[in-house]
This record gives C-alpha cells, structure tokens and sequence, in this order.
C-alpha cells in the first residue's frame, strides 16, 4: 500500500458503514507511532497536520514531506490532511504539496464570508482533485475560538455545503477540542438528522473526550471521520514521564521519545478496530 487519497478512503468507509479514524501528527515521532499502529491493525488511516503543528514546526513543508515518505512506505493506506487550517494561503500551500485534502476552518469568519472563502478553497482544490472538509456550528473548546455548547442547525449546514461545494462537514453536536476526560455527551438525534439533511459525510471533531460506546453510537446515527488528537497526545506524555522517572540520569532523548512513540501504536490499532467495526 501506499500513499492515498483521502476520498478513496472516506468512500470506502461511507459503502461500508463504518468509521474512518483520523488522527493528529505533532512531531516526527508521532507519525511513526500512528502508522505503527495503523499497521497493526491492517486498517487504513487518515493522519492530520493541523494549522498550529505547522505554525510550531516553521512551515508545513518539512513535517508534510516526511508524512508522505512514511505513507508511501506504509503497508496500509495512508492519506494526508491539513486540519484547521483558518488561512487561505496554507490551504492552497497544503494543495500544491500533494495533500489528500484540506480543511479550510471559517468558523471564526460571519457567515457570508465563511461561505464565500470555503467556496474559493474548494474551488482551487477540487481542481487539483483534493478533498475538501469544513465546518459549520462552531466545535467547542481550541483556545475560545469556538464556543461550547453550539450546535450545527441541519437546515444552515444544507444551505452551506450547497452553497461552497465542500466534500465532508465537521458538526457541532456535543464534543469540544483539547478534552482530557472522555465524558463529553454527543446528540445522537441531531446526528441523525443531519445525516439525513446532507449528501457529504459528517466530521465529529474533538473524539478525545468522548467515550468508546458513544464513538460507536455517533457512527450508527451518521458520522464517517472521527478525529483524535488529545487522547493519543495523552498517551505518548504519560509513557515519556514515566521513562525519565524510571531512569533519572538519561540524556539521550531518543530513549524516551522511543517510549512514547511504542505506547501510541496499541491505542492506535484498537481505536481503528473500534471505529471500522462500528455500525
């Protein structure tokens, strides 16, 4: 297998009713330990620079360069994703780099100008044939660029995917970004019916602080791509600390990185079993 497409992948989730995990690369060692655990599952994965991974690294082009180079080496289908991106001008850079598809974030715009700039993005990439998600309802929590508690209207989210053209929606039904206790109560009705409302699949962002058994059941009312990012971050800090309180005197970061990159690839590989087997 190699480097896909992310199209290829949100369709063969969508004819199999099932999830397409998608989940956030931080730095180099992260993105070992996702394909090391979506290669332990013999699933394919959809693995996501956001806007402020970039912003941290200098530039999108060196961490997207070694994300494709793992990708094509994979032995399971790997696509890429910019996810967040609030500017223009990375959406477009992410689209000339070879990404499988972009999310251009317009929540923070009104809603005019929200349309109208989705509208330009998806223009330019389905050009290019990229994939194109946005947002629409405002996904609690990230800073207080979102506000907890919004939900998405199925009426407004019909009105804005005809009107930008846009290949999958992120809704806001009940999670919120950056959570750290997976208790966050999802609307499973509203799924539903803006599953019903919509012919593009549905995004849940901020999975990280909701349960397994209400993952599966927001796949069963309608959601295709769930995103995870905090609770593997969780993961990779925990084995890191408990590392260097194992072994005081190391100074080789290598040793440690190491530790958290393994401890990603089991959480990784159940994760995408749990959602590809959902229904």
């Amino acid at each position: 297998m190699t480097l896909v497409k992310t199209r290829d992948l949100m369709n063969r989730a969508l004819e199999r009713g099932v999830g397409q995990a998608a989940f956030n690369i931080v730095h180099l060692e992260t993105l070992e330990g996702l394909v090391g655990g979506a290669e332990a599952a013999g699933l394919p994965v959809i693995l996501q620079i956001s806007e402020n991974c970039a912003n941290f690294h200098g530039g999108l082009e060196p961490l997207a360069s070694a994300a494709m180079a793992a990708a094509r080496q994979a032995s399971v289908p790997v696509s890429i994703h910019l996810d967040h991106a609030e500017s223009e001008e990375l959406a477009l850079e992410a689209i000339g780099l070879g990404f499988g598809s972009v999310m251009y974030d317009g929540a923070h715009l009104p809603y005019d100008l929200n349309v109208a700039a989705t509208r330009r993005v998806t223009e330019h990439a389905h050009k290019a044939g990229v994939y194109v998600e946005a947002e629409l309802g405002k996904v609690g929590g990230k800073d207080g660029a979102h506000a907890p508690g919004a939900r998405t209207d199925p009426c407004e989210a019909a009105a804005f995917v005809a009107a930008t053209g846009v290949d999958a929606l992120a809704v806001a039904v009940g999670s919120s970004h950056a959570m750290t206790e997976r208790k966050a109560v999802l609307d499973l009705p509203l799924i539903a019916r803006l599953k019903s409302a919509l012919d593009v699949p549905l995004v849940l962002h901020g999975s990280s602080g909701v349960a397994d058994d209400a993952i599966v059941a927001a796949i069963g009312s309608g959601m295709t791509k769930i995103n995870v990012s905090t609770h593997l971050n969780g993961f990779f800090t925990r084995a890191v600390r408990d590392y260097l309180a194992a072994n005081p005197a190391v100074v080789d970061s290598r040793k440690y990185v190491k530790a958290g990159r393994e401890a990603l690839v089991p959480e990784v590989s159940r994760l995408l079993a749990l959602f590809a087997r959902a229904t």
